[in-house]
This record gives C-alpha cells, structure tokens and sequence, in this order.
C-alpha cells in the first residue's frame, strides 16, 4: 500500500517541502551528504512512480481481456488481495484443469 502513496505527486511535494525546511532549519547539516540522500529519495519516488504506473497499465489491460473473454471467471477479480503463494497455488490449478 505504501508504494501507492509514494507514487502519487504530492510525494514529490512532500519531498520538496522536506528539503526546503532542512536547508531553513539545519543549514549547518545541509551538505553532499544531504544532497545525495534527497536525490536517493527523489530517485526512489521517480521508480515507484514509473512501476505504479505500469502496473495500472497492465492491470487495465487485463481487465478488458477478462471483460471480453465470455468463459473468464469472477473469482479472478479479487485475486489482486491474496497471498502470492496463494495465487501460484490457483494459477498451477487453473493450468492442470485446462491442460
């Protein structure tokens, strides 16, 4: 869950106004040290942001396929909150049945 609040924008505002604040109130601290764990951060949200957004896009993808597909199954729908050995477990099920 937390990956979907870092990869929103306001993460970035967050981010931006975190740094404003240590150069206002620790100046003293601020130096290549400082500089180079924002960029760390800044980095991480970038990347966070980039699989959040395709992951959405592979998702949607796969929702039209199951909406177009008429022998799809509703049980599918709500696999995205199991367990991922529960997910093997029924994706290796689903292969022996059809296989």
């Amino acid at each position: 869950m937390g990956g979907v609040f870092t990869s929103r924008p306001s993460a970035f505002l967050i981010l931006a106004a975190f740094t404003v604040s240590w150069i206002i109130f620790e100046r003293e601290t601020f130096d290549w040290h400082g500089v180079a764990t924002l960029v760390t951060w800044a980095m991480t949200l970038f990347i966070q942001r980039a699989e959040h957004r395709d992951t959405q896009a592979l998702q949607a993808k796969l929702d039209e396929l199951i909406r177009a597909t008429s022998t799809a199954s509703d049980d599918v729908t709500e696999i995205d909150d199991k367990e991922p050995e529960k997910i093997e477990k029924e994706r290796s099920a689903a292969s022996e049945q059809a296989g």
